[in-house]
């Protein structure tokens, strides 16, 4: 196995040691290969390209950040033929919650997915992706 050095913040990598003692990884490496793992995961399309797909995204962002909130509008409207729901709540004292459920192809909702990311001030944007035409299972 290679032997990988990365630079961190101290708060992060205390972070990560924290994190892999409460969920009982060996240590912070296992932590780091997960996480990288996931992340390289996010990205294989190969499996999914052909496949019609339902797309979870939820975003959040501070509820004072009104242009965060129209370019969400915007998207919507830009990409009608592929969202199938939108959501929007205010959670907590000071953000929003935009959910989309969406419908198409991969390269469709990872488009979307990554104007969504590309928005200034968005605090967190997560997404999923599920199969939903008669193929088999997926391994």
């Amino acid at each position: 196995m290679a032997v990988v050095s990365i630079s961190m913040p101290d708060d992060l990598a205390d972070r990560i040691d924290e994190f892999a003692e409460h969920h009982g990884y060996t240590g912070r490496s296992e932590v780091v290969r997960e996480a990288a793992r996931n992340l390289l995961s996010e990205f294989k399309d190969e499996q999914l390209a052909e496949r019609r797909l339902m797309g979870i995204v939820t975003v959040l962002f501070d509820y004072e950040t009104t242009s965060v909130e129209e370019r969400m509008m915007h998207l919507r409207h830009d990409h009608e033929e592929l969202v199938v729901s939108n959501f929007h709540s205010h959670v907590g004292d000071h953000y929003c919650m935009e959910l989309f459920v969406l419908e198409g192809r991969l390269e469709e909702i990872s488009t979307f997915v990554g104007k969504i990311r590309a928005t200034q001030d968005t605090l967190t944007v997560d997404y999923s992706v599920l199969p939903v035409d008669k193929l088999s299972t997926m391994p």
